[in-house]
């Protein structure tokens, strides 16, 4: 699946064992339940509302014109991350498209596709790169980050499932059915919840109905924060408060980068 890399600890050893506990703690997450599931149809009005918020988005913290990789979800294509990066670009980014048609998985030759055209922008605008992986898009920013570090400036994912069981979603028989993959792989479920090396940003909601949310907090790392904002799973990429915190995460300076701290008016939003 993605190859991930990482040391192996038997379960007699204590760091094995230390695996082995947070393995079971996160093997135990539920998916979402029906009423989460029934509340992903907000989307629609958290678009609408980026519509509305248009004036208020374009002063958000601008960018230094370094490029962006933006990355869909599981079963949708650049269409849908179009609002994000046509933001991001009036914000004075460099967003880009994935170019990779609809993402079906991790499927051979996807994640050695990511990595090319991270080396190709880099190359491009001799500049690091930021990712932003929305959903399962962020799976695909974190392991290119591991791979190339030195030419990512950070990643920003919006609802991924990076911890615990893909069973802990309502999508991993989707996954399993267009990736051709199987969603159970204790080693390589392990390799994903290490963060990269690189300053890196969780956003996640506890309304979020397609996955559990906490698949989609960081533990405690140097330069690694989980941000949650009140939204739906298919509406992170749109919802204004998630907007607001990739704009604020990509607008820091190269190489001085600080946790997410929103302005006191706005900080009980985040809660």
């Amino acid at each position: 699946m993605f190859q991930a890399s990482t040391s192996s600890a038997s379960a007699d050893s204590p760091r094995g064992a230390d695996a082995e506990r947070v393995r079971e703690a996160f093997d135990a997450l539920s998916p979402p339940n029906a009423l989460l599931m029934m509340m992903e149809a907000r989307a629609p009005w958290e678009l609408a509302a980026m519509a509305a918020a248009g004036p208020l988005l374009r002063r958000l913290p601008r960018g230094d014109t370094h490029p962006v990789l933006v990355f869909p979800g599981l079963g949708a294509n650049d269409l849908t991350t179009l609002p994000l990066r046509n933001l991001l670009d009036e914000l004075g980014h460099v967003a880009l498209p994935w170019q990779q048609g609809f993402n079906f998985g991790p499927r051979p030759g996807v994640l050695d596709q990511c990595e090319a055209d991270v080396r190709a922008t880099y190359a491009r605008y001799h500049r690091r790169v930021s990712l932003v992986g929305w959903s399962l898009g962020g799976l695909y920013a974190r392991e290119v980050a591991k791979r190339v570090p030195e030419m990512v400036r950070s990643v920003v994912t919006l609802g991924t499932p990076f911890t615990g069981h893909p069973r802990a979603t309502n999508a991993w028989r989707f996954f399993e059915l267009v990736s051709g993959h199987s969603s159970s792989d204790p080693e390589q479920l392990d390799a994903l919840r290490e963060p990269p090396p690189v300053p890196c940003t969780s956003i996640y909601s506890r309304t979020d109905g397609v996955v559990a949310w906490r698949c989609s907090v960081n533990a405690p790392a140097p330069q690694v924060e989980n941000v949650h904002v009140p939204a739906s799973h298919i509406g992170l990429g749109v919802n204004p408060l998630a907007l607001y915190a990739v704009a604020d995460r990509l607008a820091q300076p190269s190489g001085r980068w600080k946790p997410f701290a929103p302005p006191a008016p706005l900080r009980w939003l985040f809660r």
